[in-house]
């Protein structure tokens, strides 16, 4: 585990292992990427005491859209006449500082329209900037070989070959933000055709629906004690 870490601007110490918990779904019953980031964060807990949980609910709590396009850039990036609200900026370091202070970085992400749900975009905008989490001018990337588990749930299947293959435009822009900009190094799992369970439709793909999930289940448990070690 990491001992200590060192953000230039931003920046905080943990002194015992901490799972960073986001939440996006807009389903509060019957999510299935909610139960999958449930059972990771009840994995990772019983580890022991020492394993600590700090949980983001990007829906139940949502964060604004960002007022100002200068909170892209850190101050000394910002043109002469920015003038970034100070409530937008206090939040923007709250956010930063949750993130820096995690071990593992957990996201749910249910695929909303083909892409990330918006207060997940939100998130996502606060914390992506440019010389404090990215590299721009020098090799600012605090958070890179960092674990980050994105758990996404689809309401249907894009399979390579597949009529809908190729129109996930969610964990694709996951895997640029938290892996090649953040340099975290991140895993995928995946929960497909959640839709099947209500939709007559999709009737003849329930089983293989149950199934995957029901190895979703098992592969988040499994990362949750690999990465919690």
């Amino acid at each position: 585990m990491r001992a200590s870490n060192s953000a230039g601007e931003i920046g905080s110490v943990p002194t015992v292992p901490n799972l960073l918990h986001l939440d996006s779904s807009a389903d509060l019953r019957r999510s299935r990427s909610r139960a999958l980031t449930a059972r990771f964060a009840e994995t990772w807990r019983a580890l022991g005491p020492d394993h600590l949980v700090t949980r983001r609910d990007l829906h139940r709590d949502q964060l604004p859209h960002l007022p100002d396009a200068d909170l892209h850039w850190p101050p000394r990036l910002r043109p002469a006449d920015a003038a970034v609200p100070e409530a937008a900026e206090t939040l923007q370091r709250e956010l930063i500082d949750e993130l820096l202070a995690a071990d593992v970085l957990l996201v749910g992400a249910g695929l909303y329209n083909y892409s990330l749900p918006s207060t997940l975009k939100a998130w996502v905008d606060y914390i992506h900037v440019p010389g404090v989490t990215t590299p721009f001018d020098g090799p600012t990337q605090p958070l890179a070989g960092r674990p980050a588990v994105v758990v996404t749930s689809q309401g249907l299947a894009y399979d390579e070959g597949s009529p809908t293959a190729g129109w996930d435009h969610e964990v694709p822009v996951l895997e640029i933000v938290l892996g090649t900009a953040l340099g975290m190094a991140v895993s995928v799992v995946t929960a497909p055709l959640a839709l099947a369970a209500t939709l007559p439709a999709l009737a003849d793909q329930r089983e293989r629906a149950e199934t995957e999930y029901a190895a979703a289940l098992e592969t988040v448990a499994a990362l949750a004690r690999e990465l919690g070690r």
